[in-house]
């Protein structure tokens, strides 16, 4: 009897191991979970949201502009940020009278109504960089305004897929 109790006990613990061990794996390789603590990129997503972030969205491909990314700040190498791709490698992006221009030509953006209030640029983005910016133009601390201006490929986190609370909906 108390040799089945024990056997039971360790089985117990034995699934709860493998769960955390999974679950960690799953955070560390995977899926990244995350909370926005900033209105920088509403009202994509809001202050509080809480995300997931696929950290397997550019190992097969490349970053897309208007892919909204999880990243290193790459003026401290270790806060979290989340933003939207604008400038790709090898382009030179300029923000004037609230157009944003890459290579010259005005880019349509359908994804927030906020025009800035500040000219940028122009910037050319080296290769194996971006150019970030948050919707919210004029209350984002974004490329505009860092002292390094570009995130390199590989300090990009990854894609953020979803928000799942308080309202759930695909990023986009």
């Amino acid at each position: 009897m108390e040799r089945k109790i024990l056997k039971e006990i360790l089985t117990n613990v034995i699934l709860i191991l493998l769960a955390l061990a999974f679950g960690f794996f799953l955070n560390k390789f995977m899926i990244a979970n995350a909370q926005v603590p900033t209105s920088s990129m509403e009202t994509t997503v809001m202050a509080g949201d809480r995300i997931l972030v696929n950290r397997l969205s550019y190992v097969f491909s490349e970053p897309k502009r208007g892919d909204i990314v999880t990243f290193v700040y790459p003026d401290d190498g270790k806060t979290l940020y989340l933003k939207r791709i604008m400038g790709l490698p090898g382009e030179t992006i300029e923000g004037k009278d609230g157009i944003i221009y890459i290579d010259g030509e005005p880019l349509k953006q359908d994804y927030t109504e906020e025009v800035s209030e500040d000219d940028f640029g122009p910037y050319t983005v080296p290769e194996g960089a971006y150019f970030m910016m948050g919707d919210n133009r004029n209350d984002s601390w974004d490329s505009r305004y860092w002292e390094h201006k570009f995130v390199e490929l590989q300090d990009i986190i990854g894609k953020a897929a979803v928000s799942y609370f308080p309202h759930p909906r695909v990023l986009k």
